[in-house]
């Protein structure tokens, strides 16, 4: 069944001694905002996560593959009027680049949760996809440093080849992440409920799957906190338009959870030198808050998990 209701949604990603997200332009080294010197990871090396999840853990099943493959050229994949679909030279090219998305999208979860460009010619087809994720930012300044590493083995021995190579890393950040999912776009892409739990499913064990050393520990360390729109009016037909629409603004759902450094953790190394907290009581009407905190079990919806040590409700 299609997506019935918006959703907004956010985690928490704890790095220790390790590099979220090097930048290319700064050699590597996490990147960092100049400005406040807080660390950020971007949108697509999230999504870059979930994709390699995906592609893993549901390989082989009908409309699991991936079209954005890590390390394959996009014009390797097939775009409008290469697909193997039935020839009509009567159908116009809006008809065809129309049926060309339909195609991509029964195929690929990628292409049904994130969108695709399918093809950089003139007549190219974009899809645009109802899972959107912005930059996951570190709530304090962190700190890169370059970890210098003795070498053991050497190809070859010379003045260009030094003994030692160079890891760059932070010693602690606590990362926020958002996230998006709009019901009106998945009736575009045929994003479903299925593939919105198997989404939910990726982002918290996108981690745990595979590591690097690079990476550090790199965790998803809080339940992926979740508000489902779902109406408020008498009439049926009225209430699964709003809960498709949404009934809140999705910055003010956000500000009900609220994470802080506590007072006595000057150089925070932990989860538990930030103080978590969600405020249940303030939700406004026509929207849940959910916790999702394992795959395989059912969200806890309007109450925190049993097994939560990390969240308060106020």
């Amino acid at each position: 069944m299609l997506l019935q209701n918006r959703y907004e949604f956010l985690f928490y990603i704890q790095c220790i001694d390790g590099n979220p997200n090097g930048d290319p332009d700064t050699g590597g080294f996490p990147r960092i905002d100049p400005e406040d010197r807080r660390g950020f990871i971007t949108d697509t090396c999230l999504k870059r996560r979930i994709r390699d999840y995906i592609q893993a853990a549901f390989s082989g099943e009908p409309g699991m593959s991936i079209l954005v493959q890590n390390g394959r050229a996009s014009s390797s994949a097939p775009a409008p009027g290469k697909v193997d679909m039935p020839d009509d030279p009567c159908a116009k090219i809006q008809d065809r680049l129309y049926a060309a998305r339909q195609w991509i999208c029964s195929r690929y979860f990628d292409a049904r949760a994130f969108g695709a460009v399918m093809t950089s010619g003139p007549q190219s087809g974009q899809i645009r996809g109802p899972v959107q994720l912005a930059f996951a930012r570190s709530l304090d300044p962190v700190l890169s440093l370059p970890v210098t590493v003795a070498r053991s083995s050497l190809l070859h021995m010379s003045e260009d080849s030094p003994p030692w190579s160079r890891r760059r890393a932070i010693a602690y950040g606590l990362y926020e992440a958002r996230g998006f999912l709009s019901a009106n776009l998945a009736r575009e892409t045929g994003f479903s409920e299925e593939d919105r739990d198997r989404l939910f499913e990726a982002i918290l064990s996108m981690y745990e799957y595979q590591r690097s050393s690079a990476g550090g520990q790199l965790s998803i360390v809080s339940p992926l906190i979740l508000f489902r729109h779902t109406g408020t009016d008498s009439d049926a037909a009225q209430r699964a338009r709003q809960a498709r629409l949404g009934c809140a603004p999705a910055h003010r759902l956000f500000e009900l959870v609220s994470v802080s450094r506590k007072e006595t953790a000057v150089f925070p190394r932990s989860r538990f030198d930030y103080r978590a907290q969600v405020r249940l009581s303030d939700l406004p009407d026509g929207v849940e808050m959910g916790f999702f905190s394992r795959p395989g079990e059912p969200v806890t919806w309007g109450r925190l998990p049993e097994q939560e040590d990390w969240f308060e409700a106020v």
